[in-house]
């Protein structure tokens, strides 16, 4: 058979009965990479030390701040997925520390070139990063710069909306101040792509003083930004939240194309700290919400187009969506239709579409059978 997956899941807290129930699970014949998504209130030390030893196959994966499995929206618990076929191989590249990026994905770039593909083959990556390290757009852009052609897709690790520590999983370890990359290559079909469920409105928010390096807006249109912010959605400081953050994000405009660029917290300054890059001068507009649940059902309706009947789509969801549902009321109808679309994934601290990095967006590579 081309290519195939099959989900495991335990909310089993003991690492050593975790890691054997999942291992249960997957059949070793055929397997070919194992994908984890991780509860950060696992131990991960003793968790790392059972996988080393369970599977004879790379595992890769990240801590998380839910997971996404054939049940639609997971808040805890040990999701595996294992790939299989005779069409597909995976290759697993630890690029640590992060700090370090450009220099390790140069040496990656020479590594890879000179293997060259099969005549028969393409080549995708999916990509996981530390979601606190503030690196992401730096690591996305020396990966597009040095793999053009090569669709790349990838999430933030999260902590459950701790903003503590996350962890990337590789070479049966948890680091951080890490990412993996994972790089497939099949003969099978596939496409990567991305959906969002925001429009951009008239009211301007100027970043007029922004502390880049930390991704933190002091001064919106020259006033403190949270309350800037807060006085356009007609609230309080006070009442600011991770739910209307995720409901009333900032955009910019980048080509044709407006992207979301969403707030992490509020800062006791009055200044708002963001999941992405942020610098002063850029001109944002508020968002506003269409339909969750048409968008996606028209993303996926896209998709299957590209790639008749999928195997498996690979999926990094933003947890500020997740969030919206869960308030909204949505989180069934939505889960449900990921989980018929055979979406595995995980609720992300940022998103990675090729050479981008961006929020309160689902990114996928959807892979097609042979």
């Amino acid at each position: 058979m081309g290519l195939y997956s099959n989900t495991a899941l335990t909310e089993t807290r003991d690492a050593s009965r975790a890691v054997e129930e999942i291992r249960r699970q997957l059949d070793p014949a055929g397997l070919k990479a194992v994908l984890l998504f991780v509860s950060i209130d696992y131990d991960l030390e003793a968790l790392a030390g059972e996988l080393r030893g369970a599977f004879s196959v790379p595992v890769f994966g990240c801590t998380t701040a839910g997971h996404i499995g054939p049940g639609g929206y997971q808040r805890r618990g040990l999701q595996a997925t294992g790939i299989y076929g005779s069409s597909v191989s995976v290759t697993i590249e630890l690029i640590h520390p992060l700090d370090q990026c450009q220099a390790a994905v140069s040496a990656l770039g020479q590594k890879i070139h000179s293997d060259p593909l099969r005549k028969e083959t393409r080549r995708f990556g999916i990509l996981l990063v530390d979601g606190l390290s503030c690196l992401e757009e730096r690591l996305a852009a020396a990966l597009h710069h040095c793999f053009p052609d090569m669709p790349l897709i990838g999430g933030s690790a999260g902590d459950d909306l701790s903003f503590h520590s996350t962890f990337v999983y590789a070479d049966g370890r948890f680091l951080s101040n890490a990412a993996v990359l994972a790089l497939f290559e099949t003969d099978a079909p596939f496409a990567a792509f991305k959906f969002q469920h925001f429009v951009p409105t008239k009211e301007l928010l100027v970043v007029t003083e922004a502390d880049s390096e930390n991704r933190t807006v002091r001064e919106f249109n020259g006033e403190p930004a949270a309350l800037a912010y807060a006085q356009r959605l007609g609230l309080t400081v006070d009442e600011l939240s991770p739910e209307i953050y995720s409901r009333f994000p900032v955009m910019f405009k980048l080509g044709t194309d407006y992207y979301v660029r969403s707030i992490q917290q509020c800062n006791a300054d009055l200044s708002l700290t963001f999941y992405c890059a942020i610098a002063k001068g850029i001109v944002l507009r508020l968002g506003e919400a269409v339909s969750p649940l048409e968008a996606a059902e028209k993303a996926f309706a896209d998709v299957h187009r590209l790639v008749p009947n999928p195997s498996l789509i690979i999926g990094c969801d933003c947890i500020l969506r997740r969030l919206e549902f869960e308030q909204t009321g949505q989180i069934g109808p939505v889960g449900e239709l990921l989980a018929r679309n055979r979406v595995i994934g995980f609720s992300t601290y940022g998103e990675q579409f090729n050479a981008l990095h961006m929020n309160q967006t689902f990114t996928g590579l959807a892979i097609g059978e042979m």
